[in-house]
C-alpha cells in the first residue's frame, strides 16, 4: 500500500461515498495496512468494516497532534458508522410545579405552554431528579399519583407517611395553608440551596416560637433537622480535587458501557451512561469514549480519572488542556479516595450494563474485576470448577459445578467417580476428571449446556499442582481455556489464585474475592456431599458382601430396593426372596445374618 510513514488521517468510505470510518496514525502506512492484512486477530465488527470499504482517503498533517485535532473535526461532522459515537441525548431538563389549587413539583424534559411555573432548564438529568426527590421528602410532600383537593380524607396514608416523609393530604388531616407553605419552602429550597433555606426557616422558627405558634415552629425544626441530615449524607467526597470527572467501563461478551461521574465542589452533580459495543482494543477505546464524551460536552474539568491505561495518554491530555484552555490531568489513580471514587463509577457502569444485558449488576461487576485480575480479554459468562473427595484414599470422587454470568447453573453440575487407579493421587484424580470431561465434549459436539459447551474460565481447587496435572489434558485436546487454582489458607478459606506463573492475591478485589470464594465453597461442598453418599453405600455393600452368598450385585440390588441398611435387617424372608438376584438361600443367609447380630 503506497503511503508514506507521517502522522495523519485516514477516512473510509463505501461504496456510496460515505464516510464509514474516521482514524488518526502516527505512521499512516503502518496503521492502515493493519486493517487489510490477517483477519484472525479482528473482531467481527472491524472484518465487517473492511468488508464495506470501497474507497480510502487521507490528510498529511505536520503532527499526530494535528492529526488528533483533524481526526475530532471529522468525525464530529460526518459521524462515521463505525466509530465509537457517543450520542449527545442529554437536552435540557426542568422542574415543574402546576399552578392548581394543591400545586405540584415534578421533573420533567420538556418545557409547555400550561400555565405552569417551570424551574431550569439544567443540562443534566440526575441534577433536576435528585433536587426534586430531596425537597418531595424534606417537606413531605406527596410522591404518588393522587390528585387533591380530590382524595383528600378519602384514603389511609402510604408508607411515606409512618417514615415522615409525606405529609398524607389523603387522610385529610392536612390543610390547604399548611401544604401551600410546605411547597413554597420546597421551591425556595431547590432554587436558593440548602444554606438559604437554612436562614430562612430558622429566622421563621423563632418568629413562630415568639409568637407562641408552636405547632408551626416544630414544623420549621423538623425541616431544618431534615436538611441538616441530607447535608450530612452529601458530604464532600472528594477533598483533593474539588472538579473532576471520573470515568470507568465495564464489559461483558459483546456489550460495554462508559459510566462518567462528575463532580463539582466535592459533591456528585451528574452521571451518564453510555452503551456500545464490546471494544476490541480496551485502551484505544478508553482514548477514543474520553475523545467522544469533550466533544459533545463543554465543561473540561481541570482533572478526570479513568479505571484504566488509556492509549496516547500525553496527546489527549494536550488535546483536553487546549478544549479546556488550561491544564488538565488524565489520571489513573492506584489507590486512595479517587481509586475509591473510580471504583464506585466502574460498580455503576456494571449495574447499567447489567440492566442492559439483563443480569445482576453485583454479579457483572464480580466478573468484570476478576477479567481484569486474571488478565482475561473479557468477563467469563460460563465457568466450571473442579474438586476432588475422597477418605485415605478410597471412594475417590470428582465434582463439577458450573456459573453462569456469576450465578451458579445446578442444571449443568456434573459428578465423576475415579476409575483409572486406586489410592490416594488428587493430582491424577483432577487429570483423569478433566480428560473424560473433554472426552465427552469430543464425543457429543457442541451443545448449549453441560458436556457440549466450552467454559470461558477453569477453577480448581488447590494451588500449582493441580494446574500442572491439568494443563497438558487441555493440550492434548488442543484445547486454549483459561485456567486457575483457587489456593485455600490453613482455615479452608480463599487465600490467593494460583497461576502457571505464581500465585495471584485476591483479598484486595472484594467483588471478585466474594465470587471465587463463594465458588470454590460451591465444589467443595458438591464433591464432599457426593463423597460421603458413595462412601455410605461403600460401607453399606461391604456389611451386605460379608454375609455368605451375597456379592457385589446382589448388595447393590438390596440397597436399590430396601433403600436402608435397617429396612433390609426388618425385611422378612418372603420380601428378601422379592428383590431382583435374590433366590431362598440367599435370602434365608440375609434373614438370619441379621437376627444373629
Amino acid at each position: 500500500m503506497n503511503l508514506p510513514l507521517t502522522p495523519g488521517v485516514y477516512i473510509m468510505k463505501d461504496s456510496k461515498g460515505r464516510v464509514i470510518y474516521v482514524g488518526k496514525a502516527k505512521a499512516l502506512k503502518n496503521r492502515v495496512s493493519q486493517y487489510f492484512g490477517s483477519q484472525n486477530n479482528h473482531q467481527i465488527k472491524v472484518i465487517k468494516m473492511v468488508e464495506n470499504v470501497a474507497d480510502f482517503d487521507y490528510v498529511l498533517c505536520d503532527s499526530e497532534f494535528e492529526a488528533l485535532v483533524l481526526e475530532c473535526s471529522l468525525i464530529k461532522h460526518h459521524s462515521p458508522k463505525y466509530n465509537i459515537l457517543l450520542k449527545d441525548d442529554k437536552g435540557y431538563n426542568y422542574i415543574k410545579v402546576t399552578n392548581g389549587e394543591w400545586r405540584t413539583i415534578s421533573a420533567v424534559k420538556q418545557k409547555l405552554n400550561d400555565g405552569a411555573e417551570y424551574i431550569g432548564p439544567y443540562t443534566g438529568s440526575y441534577t433536576v431528579t435528585s433536587a426534586v426527590d430531596e425537597a418531595l421528602k424534606i417537606f413531605r410532600l406527596p410522591q404518588c399519583s393522587k390528585s387533591f383537593p380530590r382524595d383528600c380524607g378519602k384514603s389511609r396514608p402510604c408508607l411515606n407517611y409512618f417514615i415522615n416523609q409525606c405529609c398524607a393530604p389523603c387522610s385529610g388531616k392536612v390543610s390547604h395553608e399548611q401544604y401551600s407553605e410546605a411547597v413554597n419552602d420546597a421551591i425556595d429550597f431547590i432554587k436558593g440551596g440548602s444554606a438559604a433555606a437554612l436562614r430562612d426557616l430558622h429566622k421563621r422558627m423563632e418568629e413562630a416560637a415568639e409568637g407562641l405558634d408552636f405547632e408551626r415552629a416544630a414544623r420549621m425544626r423538623d425541616r431544618i433537622a431534615a436538611i441538616k441530615k441530607l447535608n450530612e449524607k452529601q458530604k464532600v467526597v472528594s477533598t483533593g480535587s474539588k472538579v473532576m470527572d471520573v470515568f470507568a467501563v465495564a464489559e461483558e461478551k459483546e456489550k460495554a458501557c462508559l459510566t462518567v461521574l462528575r463532580f463539582d465542589e466535592g459533591r456528585l452533580y451528574d452521571s451518564e451512561h453510555f452503551i456500545i459495543e464490546r471494544p476490541e482494543n480496551p485502551s484505544e477505546a478508553r482514548r477514543e469514549l474520553i475523545r467522544g464524551f469533550y466533544s459533545i460536552r463543554e465543561k473540561v474539568p481541570p482533572k478526570i480519572c479513568i479505571d484504566a491505561e488509556v492509549e496516547d495518554t500525553q496527546l489527549i491530555t494536550q488535546w483536553l488542556s487546549s478544549l479546556a484552555g488550561r491544564k488538565v490531568n488524565l489520571v489513573v489513580p492506584q489507590r486512595g479516595e479517587q481509586a475509591q471514587l473510580v471504583e464506585m463509577c466502574r460498580k455503576n457502569a456494571a449495574e447499567k450494563l447489567a440492566q442492559t444485558v439483563g443480569r445482576a449488576g453485583r454479579e457483572t461487576a464480580a466478573l468484570d474485576e476478576l477479567a481484569k485480575l486474571l488478565g482475561l480479554s473479557s468477563p467469563p459468562e460460563y465457568i466450571e470448577a473442579y474438586d476432588i473427595s475422597h477418605t485415605a484414599g478410597s471412594d475417590n470422587v470428582g465434582g463439577m459445578v458450573v456459573y453462569k454470568n456469576g450465578a451458579p447453573l445446578k442444571s449443568s453440575y456434573r459428578r465423576f467417580a475415579i476409575k483409572g487407579f486406586s489410592g490416594q493421587d488428587d493430582y491424577a484424580s483432577m487429570s483423569e476428571v478433566l480428560t473424560r470431561r473433554f472426552q465427552r465434549y469430543v464425543d457429543e459436539g457442541e451443545s448449549e449446556s453441560g458436556f457440549g459447551k466450552l467454559p470461558d474460565l477453569i477453577l480448581l481447587d488447590g494451588g500449582q499442582g493441580q494446574l500442572h496435572a491439568v494443563l497438558p489434558v487441555l493440550k492434548q485436546f488442543g484445547l486454549n481455556i483459561p485456567v486457575f487454582g483457587m489456593v485455600k489458607d490453613s482455615s479452608h478459606r480463599t487465600r490467593a489464585i494460583a497461576s502457571d506463573g505464581g500465585e495471584i492475591a485476591i483479598n484486595s478485589k472484594r467483588q471478585a474475592f466474594t465470587l471465587v470464594s463463594g465458588i470454590q465453597q460451591e465444589v467443595h461442598r458438591y464433591s464432599v456431599e457426593y463423597h460421603r453418599k458413595k462412601h455410605k453405600s461403600s460401607s453399606l455393600s461391604t456389611t451386605l458382601t460379608s454375609i455368605e452368598g451375597i456379592g457385589e450385585t446382589r448388595a447393590k440390588a438390596l440397597l436399590r430396593h430396601f433403600k436402608t441398611l435397617k429396612a433390609i435387617a426388618q425385611a422378612d424372608i418372603e420380601d428378601l426372596k422379592k428383590v431382583k438376584g435374590m433366590n431362598e438361600k440367599a435370602a434365608n443367609a440375609v434373614y438370619t445374618a441379621f437376627r444373629e447380630e
